[in-house]
């Protein structure tokens, strides 16, 4: 029995670490839900911390991880799902992999000054990368590679504007 529901789609919510990217899926969610629309949050952080090996952030492991994160968003997207994915890629190789996985995918670039970053990092990652205890932080010890054209751009993860704009992106992709 095949399924008549359309495929869905991954928004993938990238930026350095501490840029908003999670308060920004989240407030993208809280606005899907309250339109009765099915989604679901894949971010970073909490799916590394259920995944047995947990991950580590070294370049091949953290390679492994995006594709892993990134092939987990696109299943639950073939299944009708709007999948919110906040996660890093800090690299735009990681991300082009998610977009070819995807049946549809939309990208959310939350763009966070480096030092407003490192301030409000609750985790203190920037200070053990400072310390040279975490050098392969993306924006401290590795490179973040902007995206060269999102289809969305937020300025922190309180942006209501970005998260009203990818909701209503969803809406014209969702009749497209």
């Amino acid at each position: 029995m095949t399924s008549s529901r359309k495929p869905g789609w991954v928004v993938w919510v990238t930026g350095a670490p501490s840029s908003g990217k999670s308060t920004l899926a989240r407030a993208v969610k809280r606005r899907l839900d309250s339109e009765g629309r099915p989604c679901a949050l894949l971010d970073g952080d909490e799916v590394r911390a259920a995944l047995v090996p947990r991950p580590g952030y070294a370049p091949k492991a953290r390679a492994a991880f995006y594709e892993t994160l990134a092939g987990l968003a696109a299943l639950l997207a073939r299944q009708g799902l709007l999948v919110l994915v906040a996660a890093t890629a800090n690299r735009r190789v990681y991300r082009e992999r998610a977009r070819k996985l995807s049946p549809r995918y939309l990208e959310v670039f939350v763009d966070t000054p480096p030092e407003v970053c490192a301030r409000r990092d609750a985790k203190g990652l920037y200070a053990l990368a400072r310390s040279g205890l975490a050098p392969h932080l993306p924006g401290a010890g590795t490179a973040y590679e902007r995206p060269s054209s999102p289809d969305v751009i937020a300025t922190g993860g309180r942006d209501g504007r970005a998260a009203a704009a990818v909701v209503e992106l969803s809406r014209r992709r969702r009749r497209g």
